[in-house]
């Protein structure tokens, strides 16, 4: 069951473009002095804003835009497009300020127009031959938006749906949709007790003691593996001062979103990014070429000020952990240490289950900063370290940083969706406004190149992620609590379930007893809804024959084993962090 991403398909995008403007007609028909802003393609479908005046759409108004929808369609009317002036298209829709807005910001020359029966809008297209192919569709929700996503403009109305070739498509991507419901983050972070947001810090989400268990868990295996390649370790602090950030560049390009105070009569801003510590680590010694590479990895937790509106759950916050790490390395070492950077990477990742692709962002027409010469090297060695690493990549012209190249690693969850996570990005900006140096081996100072990398991106991000890619049911190694043993009978059976309970911590498990006097089934019901990987009852029979029963999450189906082959089992689970299933 996988969600489709309509963008990474030119048919489904021509489709759900040309229902759009169905859904546009339909509303016109409903509400004749409605006025239309711009009605995109997006990954999940398209959406339109509109200024529908007094009215404002509730739920139930979805179904009757819906059913004047399925009329045009059935109507099957051909799409047809007419390229007018500039002229032409002020006077034709000379009442409508949005379009009118949308005009005048155009190049001089012809403007493209589509028509279908008693409507016409402003469009590029392409668009299907009728609307009578746009007849499997399905409108979401809808939403405010700004126009222009301006919060001092005005409010329109957002109404989002989706089209697709047949009925079953539509059926099955409606069902998927239906099953990112039920995985959201933020419903199963409560159910699960893993963080709770609060008013008193939007966008700062507070950890919760089973969320606690799962994100040191996070870390800890992202310090076991950095370990293993070599890196080094520090932290740094979580404000300084103005002249750090102008420095660095962040001041003038990126105030806007840092949060700021003044100290002594000095400016200061919390840090929205770790890098430049990581330079200030590094110029605090001298170093020659035969210290290179040097890995400093950070978990660093930075602040960035985001729209309250953006804010959604662990997603986008206001604050969140970067697993940093910046390698600065010779430029003939580039190329091995991107290979090396990939390889762990994948490590990773393949331990959660999770697939990826990546994407080389090469240099940008204009704007950039380095020689062309450097910039080809610098990418021809992101290409090789790809080959190298037995890992195919697609070329983005053009979507480099102005400081370097880079490679963006997209994952797919559970349901197909993608999300950036991991980059590996070059640096040729940063070690030369630091003045950072390496002596060659010819005596001769020189400005190392310095990677920028992250695997988890967010630690808060990839836990939402987590949550969601899972279902909330976590691998055995994962999960904050791992067992909940269950007496059938607390009077009589306790003492067993406290005898399991202290060999299962013995072995370096998580495991709660849950003695309440409650009935059975609703003991059991309780540990499914919290995701709880094993639910292990003791009865009558398991105290005669030294064993436990044993229920899977999310599964009915039960067994019996012996207490110390169940609890071999168990640690080899976790041992060698099994995907649970």
């Amino acid at each position: 069951m996988e969600l489709v991403n309509i963008l990474e398909d030119e048919h489904l995008s021509t489709l759900n473009h040309s229902c759009a403007h169905m859904m546009a007609q339909a509303v016109r028909h409903l509400y004749p002095n409605a006025k239309f802003w711009v009605g995109p393609v997006v990954a999940e479908g398209f959406y339109y804003d509109m200024d529908l005046g007094d009215v404002s759409l509730k739920d139930e108004d979805l179904l009757k835009i819906e059913k004047e929808m399925k009329k045009i369609a059935k109507d099957g009317k051909r799409i047809v497009r007419k390229e007018i002036s500039k002229e032409e298209a002020l006077e034709m829709f000379g009442d409508d300020e949005y379009k009118v807005d949308l005009i005048n910001r155009l190049e001089e020359g012809t403007i493209s127009c589509y028509s279908q029966g008693d409507f016409t809008d402003l469009c590029r297209g392409p668009h299907v031959e009728s609307v009578k192919m746009c007849k499997n569709f399905k409108l979401l929700k809808h939403s405010g938006a700004y126009w222009k996503g301006d919060s001092n403009n005005k409010m329109l109305q957002r109404v989002y749906g989706i089209c697709f070739d047949t009925k079953e498509q539509l059926e099955a991507h409606l069902e998927a949709l239906e099953e990112a419901k039920k995985r959201d983050h933020k419903k199963l972070g409560k159910e699960m007790e893993l963080f709770m947001l609060s008013e008193y810090a939007p966008g700062m989400p507070i950890m919760l003691p089973n969320g606690m268990i799962f994100r040191n868990i996070l870390e800890q295996f992202w310090y076991q593996e950095h370990t293993k390649e070599g890196y080094q370790f520090i932290k740094t602090p979580i404000i300084a001062s103005r002249e750090l950030w102008e420095i660095s560049g962040h001041w003038d390009h990126y105030q806007q979103n840092m949060y700021t105070t003044k100290v002594d009569d000095r400016d200061f801003a919390i840090k929205p990014m770790n890098c430049p510590g990581a330079l200030l680590v590094y110029n605090n010694s001298l170093h020659s070429y035969k210290d290179l590479p040097l890995r400093i990895g950070e978990l660093g937790q930075v602040h960035r000020h985001e729209a309250s509106g953006a804010l959604n759950g662990l997603f986008r916050v206001r604050t969140f952990t970067q697993d940093d790490a910046h390698i600065f390395v010779t430029p003939d070492q580039l190329e091995e240490e991107v290979k090396k950077v990939l390889m762990l990477i994948d490590r990773i990742y393949s331990v959660f289950g999770l697939s990826y692709t990546i994407e080389l962002s090469t240099r940008p027409e204009s704007g950039y900063i380095g020689s062309l010469e450097i910039w080809e090297q610098s990418e021809k060695a992101l290409a090789n370290a790809c080959v190298h690493a037995g890992k195919e990549y697609v070329v983005n012209p053009g979507d480099g940083a102005f400081y370097g190249p880079k490679l963006d690693i997209h994952i797919k969850d559970s349901l197909g969706r993608d999300w950036q996570c991991g980059t590996v990005q070059l640096d040729m900006n940063l070690p030369q406004r630091f003045e950072c140096t390496y002596v060659d081996s010819e005596g001769k100072k020189q400005i190392p190149i310095m990677l920028h990398r992250v695997i988890y991106g967010s630690i808060e991000r990839f836990m939402g992620i987590l949550i969601e890619h899972f279902a909330g049911h976590f691998p055995l190694w994962l999960s904050p609590v791992q067992f909940d043993v269950i007496p059938v009978h607390v009077e009589k059976h306790l003492d067993y379930a406290k005898e399991i309970v202290s060999l299962l911590e013995k072995a370096g498990m998580r495991v709660q007893l849950d003695a309440r006097n409650e009935k059975l089934g609703y003991r059991v019901r309780e540990a499914q809804i919290k995701k709880i990987p094993y639910q292990i009852v003791v009865g009558e029979k398991d105290m005669e024959n030294h064993t436990v029963t044993i229920r899977k999450s999310g599964s009915k189906e039960q067994m019996t084993l012996d207490v110390d082959q169940a609890v071999e089992n168990f640690k080899l689970e976790v041992e060698t962090k099994a995907l649970f299933k």
